[in-house]
């Protein structure tokens, strides 16, 4: 049986996502937004960053949203911006699909990521993840402009939030542009947890 297409994401109070510059990503709000995630156990084995950090129900959820990974998709931006600040050893070890519309062969590295450059848009990408992800899921990695394509297109089953107890002020909306008049929402779970509060919806198509 496949699996399910869903996304995850950090978001602050006011609906942000990510600072609107790449020039701006590990600044000061940036790393107040990821604060729940950067001392975890789970977030620095799987960075190499070496032994300890803090377990309990954040560290859980980490690892439950990378383990029922099979394959990632995710859009040009926010690849280069990892291409850059990813070590050797990306994150992902699973197969990545880039939706662009530059050329290029996979890239191959250590770790088992593979990242497979998709020229003919979100619903090919989607497609060929489903076929390497078997019954895995399919995580929409992002960033904001991927993820709202893939939500206006009904191509999203579930999502889930991780609301940090920050102000942005401005840089990218989850959510602007969505067609609110396609979609409809279940709130399925809500989890409180250290510096963060856990939102999971399912996705309903009007």
């Amino acid at each position: 049986m496949a699996g399910k297409v869903f996304f995850s994401v950090s978001m602050s109070v006011d609906g942000y996502i990510a600072p609107g510059s790449l020039g701006e990503l590990m600044g000061k709000q940036w790393m107040e937004l990821q604060r729940w995630v950067f001392p975890l156990k789970f977030f620095r084995e799987n960075l190499k960053l070496g032994k300890g950090g803090e377990e309990g129900r954040n560290n859980d959820i980490a690892r439950e949203t990378f383990e029922r990974t099979g394959v990632s998709v995710m859009g040009k931006r926010m690849f280069d911006a990892g291409e850059r600040m990813w070590p050797e050893e990306a994150p992902f070890h699973t197969p990545v699909y880039v939706v662009t519309h530059q050329k290029r062969d996979p890239w191959e590295r250590p770790g088992g990521t593979v990242f497979h450059f998709v020229n003919d848009g979100i619903e090919a990408a989607l497609d060929q993840a489903r076929d390497a992800a078997g019954d895995r899921d399919v995580r929409i990695a992002g960033g904001g402009a991927t993820i709202l394509e893939y939500l206006n297109a009904g191509l999203i089953d579930e999502f889930s939030i991780a609301l940090s107890p920050v102000l942005f002020g401005s840089g990218v909306r989850l959510f602007d542009g969505i067609d609110a008049s396609r979609i409809a929402l279940q709130q399925t779970h809500v989890e409180h947890a250290p510096n963060v509060t856990h939102l999971t919806y399912t996705v309903h198509q009007r």
